[in-house]
């Protein structure tokens, strides 16, 4: 599985070399070319395999597959049009008990982070494995957006891609995630990031106490990720 995941990332790297224009597609607010061209080239390799998909750009492919890829072509899509190297190809495949199989990639450096239920989380084939921190004071953050007041880390940084975010508190390059916004990420933002943060050792969850595995094309929820079970429960009460 993960080497159809891999088959879909490299052709999405190739889709994007050979791309023009990075600029807005023009065709809804939000989207860019890349996240256009990225989609083709995955949806083409993850069907042709036999899966079902949930992309956010296209929606519902063959819903009635066993397997079902949660696709996020280029998630940090902003990033990629500024040349910011934090963006990235995030698939998360789902079977009857959850999210299965999961590979995210930073599409601008090529750093691979992969998962597999219950065999672990690595990055570029090395286990990973979240820092440990347990108080909020001693942390640094990433956020998507920006709360309405100070919760009381150490430090933050707003990256802008929310499944390489995930997959930084997974490493223990940050110590938590937090999504300020309400609402605003569908399952292909979260679902890869999700399983890589839960097998490196991570805890992650809807700030609302929502499942956050859905299939969904409308479904939004609020992450917050620690590293430590003690860490998200003290954001979650910042919050």
């Amino acid at each position: 599985m993960l080497d159809v995941l891999t088959e879909a990332a490299v052709a999405i790297r190739a889709a994007l070399d050979d791309l023009a224009g990075w600029g807005p597609s023009g065709a809804r607010p939000g989207q860019y070319r890349t996240d256009v061209v990225a989609d083709a080239a995955a949806i083409a390799v993850l069907t042709g395999a036999g899966l079902g998909v949930l992309s956010e750009e296209t929606g519902v492919h063959f819903a009635d597959r066993a397997l079902f890829a949660v696709l996020d072509p280029v998630d940090g899509s902003t990033n990629a049009s500024r040349s910011l190297p934090w963006y990235a190809t995030s698939i998360c495949v789902l079977d009857a008990e959850g999210p299965r199989v999961a590979l995210v990639v930073n599409q601008a450096t090529g750093e691979r982070f992969d998962a597999v239920r219950g065999r672990g989380a690595r990055c570029d084939g090395v286990a990973i494995a979240p820092s440990g921190t347990t108080s909020l004071a001693d942390s640094l953050i990433a956020v998507s957006g920006y709360p309405r007041r100070h919760l009381g880390w150490r430090q933050y940084r707003a990256l802008g891609a929310a499944a390489l975010d995930l997959c930084a508190v997974a490493a223990g390059r940050v110590d938590a995630y937090l999504d300020c916004t309400g609402d605003a990420h569908g399952p292909w933002d979260y679902l890869g990031g999700l399983l890589v943060c839960t097998e490196a050792g991570a805890v992650v969850a809807d700030l609302a106490g929502r499942d956050l595995v859905t299939r969904g094309h409308a479904d939004r929820r609020t992450v917050v990720a620690g590293a430590t079970s003690e860490l998200l429960t003290e954001l979650r009460g910042a919050v």
